[in-house]
């Protein structure tokens, strides 16, 4: 087997369609911009623009668009060896609508069934997920055989070696709910996360870092201010809790006594729904680093920062030398 990466990620690819003007409605929207999207891939971007070896595991249709996204994944440094096709399944787009700074609508088209829900346990290279630095999981990854069956499986394989994060990466639609994790906007949210928490709670017990917003980590948790979710997600046997609180900033909590609680890095904001994925990437940099908790949350948190400032996501991912002049101008 070649050296270990430095991190894969396991879990969401598509197409992002994202328009060119903001401030419209989708249906006045006239020309959109073409990027890799899926928040698995775009961790891995965002490490690998950091200068981290990193590989993702997932599944394209046998399209043009599925063309598309290994061709970006090799542009971003990105190994596509375990980002395989599915014959009968279109490739997915999401759609989103910009209205900074805090209004971003999104779309997903993933019908009948998104290619990265049918990948599956015995197409795994369980070695490499093993020997692997950084092992990354999503809870999209959960909503759905096969792939909940082979992220469980992997996790499993896995068997906490290095770091294992779970991004708590709560999708309510993925579960057939709607709104937000607190029932907001939809009436079925509460039966989404119940059928979600015991999936998310098999996960935990595999995971050595979690990290989500406050409504990701209701699910896993059942609760929402951010200090008892993180001592609760630490109950469930992880060792770093990160709880991102959007203009609070980002609180994280170690299993042995540490925490930083970071304020946001102020920014004009373009299109936030990158920042997450930035914040993920610049994490596992950090974790890699061997970071104290306060300099790694400050970090991720101008990696987010700089791709809300842009319009795109994979392609705005920051480079190390970014993010430093960011802060040092800070």
């Amino acid at each position: 087997m070649t050296e270990p990466y430095d991190l894969i990620t396991m879990g969401r690819i598509g197409v992002d369609l994202y328009p060119l003007q903001t401030g419209v409605p989708l249906a006045q929207v006239e020309t959109f911009g073409k990027f890799l999207g899926g928040s698995a891939a775009n961790v891995a971007v965002a490490a690998a623009r950091l200068g981290r070896r990193t590989a993702v595991i997932s599944r394209t249709g046998r399209d043009p668009f599925g063309d598309y996204l290994h061709q970006a994944l090799s542009d971003f440094g990105v190994d596509d060896r375990w980002v395989t096709p599915v014959a009968d399944l279109p490739t997915p787009v999401t759609f989103c609508e910009i209205f900074p700074p805090d209004d971003f609508p999104l779309y997903f088209y993933r019908r009948p069934k998104a290619p990265d829900l049918a990948i599956r346990p015995e197409e795994l290279d369980l070695a490499a997920v093993a020997a692997a630095r950084i092992f990354w999981i999503t809870g999209t990854g959960l909503c759905e055989e096969p792939s909940r069956a082979a992220t469980l499986a992997a996790l499993e394989a896995r068997d906490r070696r290095g770091t294992t994060v779970f991004d708590l990466d709560w999708r309510p639609m993925f579960w057939g709910g709607e709104g937000g994790a607190s029932g907001a906007g939809g009436v079925t949210g509460a039966a989404a996360r119940a059928a979600a928490r015991p999936y998310y709670e098999a996960a935990l017990r595999h995971a050595t870092v979690a990290v989500g917003n406050v409504d990701e980590a209701e699910v896993a948790t059942g609760l929402r201010e951010p200090k008892a979710c993180a001592e609760a997600l630490l109950d469930r046997g992880v060792e770093l809790a990160v709880i991102k609180q959007g203009p609070k900033g980002v609180l994280a909590v170690h299993r042995d006594g540490r925490c930083a609680e970071v304020p946001p890095t102020p920014v004009e904001v373009v299109n936030g729904l990158g920042a997450g994925d930035a914040f993920g990437g610049s994490l596992c940099h950090g974790l890699l680093a061997g970071r104290e908790l306060e300099p790694m949350m400050r970090h991720a948190n101008a990696a987010g920062a700089i791709v809300a400032s842009r319009l795109a996501c994979s392609s705005a991912m920051p480079t190390a030398a970014e993010v430093e002049e960011f802060l040092a101008a800070r």
